[in-house]
């Protein structure tokens, strides 16, 4: 069991965009999530943090972009993203934040 301090910094933002919103009529919550976190990890920090029954988690990570600004060659960060299933009859609304 991870102290809940610790699971604060393995969700990091909901994410709200049209594919979230509807992953939400599936009863499907997406999360951006720190970059070394497992699905375990996930799992008990959103079932701790929401008290919800988490089914499944599915996780994807987006490179991050070369970028040119002001000459300057840079990077965009690598995102982690979290598709956390919920069991039937729960839910979070992410409108009200951690």
């Amino acid at each position: 069991m991870t102290d809940k301090a610790a699971l604060y910094d393995v969700i990091r933002k909901p994410i709200i965009t049209e594919k979230s919103t509807m992953a939400s009529e599936a009863n499907a919550v997406v999360f951006e999530v720190a970059i070394d976190a497992n699905k375990p990890l996930i799992k008990e920090a959103v079932e701790t943090l929401f008290g919800v029954k988490v089914k499944a988690v599915n996780t994807s990570v987006t490179k991050g972009k070369q970028k040119r600004f002001r000459g300057q060659l840079g990077r965009r960060a690598d995102v982690k993203k979290a598709y956390v299933t919920l069991e039937e009859g729960n839910t979070i609304d992410v409108t009200t934040g951690l």
